[in-house]
């Protein structure tokens, strides 16, 4: 179970994708308005079908329920390794009714979800340590900053979707940088070699 966050003390309101969020400022990451392109790209990969999607690194919860309001027929896995975006998510899920739907589950990248997923959307922490951001200070390092070039949490991610976790055809969305990017099943090396050319040119 996700630790219980003070509602009294830390918790505000945002609203992301039209709909409102409980943040807990400074202990999880507050969501961006630059995500919402994340959510759209879910939304219309998914269309009418109905599928498992993977939310990894969801912090409040804001792109699993946000995909699952909009798209009733799928079914949300949400994983993170924060114990209080676990209980975050969790509450939020409840809070827009979808919480049938949205599992969220504490532990690395894919690793506690239990089944193969469809799609696979995640928005994980890529920025360099070496690359501190005043604007981000509020922000949980764990969040927001990663070792080395940053890309070591989105490349164990594309490894576990090769591995087995993303199911033909499906689909992975990852956010670097403000930008979507996404493979399906048989492109992913390629997408791994994108995102190390766009890291590349961030540091030139």
């Amino acid at each position: 179970m996700g630790t219980p966050i003070d509602h009294e003390e830390i918790l505000t309101e945002t609203t992301f994708h039209g709909l409102e969020f409980l943040t807990a400022p400074g202990r999880v990451f507050t969501p961006r308005a630059t995500t919402e392109a994340l959510v759209d790209a879910a939304i219309a990969h998914i269309d009418s079908q109905h599928l498992r999607v993977a939310d990894v690194g969801t912090g409040s919860g804001v792109i699993g329920v946000s995909i699952a309001v909009a798209a009733p027929q799928v079914e949300v896995f949400a994983t993170d390794i924060s114990p209080e975006a676990v209980a975050l998510a969790r509450e939020n899920a409840a809070r827009h009714g979808v919480g049938d739907r949205v599992h969220v589950f504490e532990g690395d990248l894919l690793t506690p979800v239990p089944s193969e997923v469809d799609l696979v959307v995640a928005n994980l922490p890529y920025l360099p340590e070496d690359e501190p951001r005043p604007e981000l200070a509020d922000e949980p390092p764990e969040a927001v900053y990663a070792p080395g070039d940053g890309l070591g949490p989105l490349r164990k991610l594309l490894q576990l979707c090769e591995a087995g976790k993303l199911a033909m055809p499906g689909f992975a969305l990852v956010q670097y940088r403000g930008d979507v990017h996404e493979a399906d099943c048989q492109h992913l090396p390629e997408l791994r070699e994108e995102l190390d050319r766009h890291s590349a040119a961030a540091k030139a």
